[in-house]
């Protein structure tokens, strides 16, 4: 028990900063203005569903999924970058849509629903907090458990999920005191956090991309 425990607070270590739930809390309250706290509350659900999965697959089956597909870190982190960027843009210069206006969504609203947009998988869950460096970080780690065998065998089958679990419910718990600062801010104070979330996240999405352009320039074989 002693073993479990000092597996669970290492992860948790680990896990928390890469994962960082505030930076996800930041995003959330950019992106989810004109939600209804309701939608709110079943996005950071979902977003911590998102998370465990994620966290799990990555762990378990990262090695294999990537070697199947023929996917490196370095085409990871380039990816995760591009879609950032992209969110990133789209929240920095939105664009006036008829379909915003409020009494035609309220006739969409009665006639067909209103679609909902989902936020949770993309960026929430991925990858603003269960990134391209956490992921790496959880493929490397499991090579190394597998390779060294540190702890007893059913500790290393439980502690990890534990802690992917404790952490999806500390990013669930995060995510749900955004309601509360969505509240104190206000929709101008939402608007101007939205534009000021749009450009850190086109930021990080040109750093994920660099940093994954320096792993394969590092890695490529110098001639003389």
């Amino acid at each position: 028990m002693l073993e479990l425990i000092k597996v669970v607070g290492m992860g948790l270590a680990m896990v928390l900063p890469l994962a960082n739930p505030i930076s996800t809390v930041a995003v959330m309250l950019g992106l989810s203005k004109g939600m209804s706290e309701q939608e709110r509350r079943r996005q950071s659900r979902l977003c911590a569903y998102y998370v465990f999965a994620i966290m799990t697959v990555a762990y378990y089956t990262g090695q294999q999924v990537m070697s199947v597909f023929g996917i490196t870190l370095s085409g990871l982190r380039i990816a995760g970058g591009l879609i950032v960027a992209f969110i990133g843009f789209r929240m920095l210069f939105p664009g006036d849509h008829p379909e915003d206006d409020p009494e035609v969504e309220q006739r969409l609203d009665e006639q067909a629903g209103k679609a909902r947009r989902d936020i949770a998988f993309i960026p929430l869950a991925m990858p603003t907090t269960a990134g391209p460096g956490t992921i790496a970080l959880l493929i490397s780690t499991a090579a190394m458990m597998e390779d060294e065998k540190p702890f007893a065998p059913w500790v290393m089958q439980l502690g990890p999920v534990l802690v992917f679990f404790l952490s999806s419910v500390i990013v669930w718990l995060c995510l749900r005191s955004a309601n509360t600062i969505m509240r104190w801010l206000g929709h101008s104070g939402v608007e101007a956090l939205s534009r000021l979330m749009g450009f850190l996240l086109v930021c990080m999405g040109v750093q994920f991309a660099i940093n994954g352009v320096l792993d394969i320039i590092e890695g490529y074989p110098l001639t003389t």
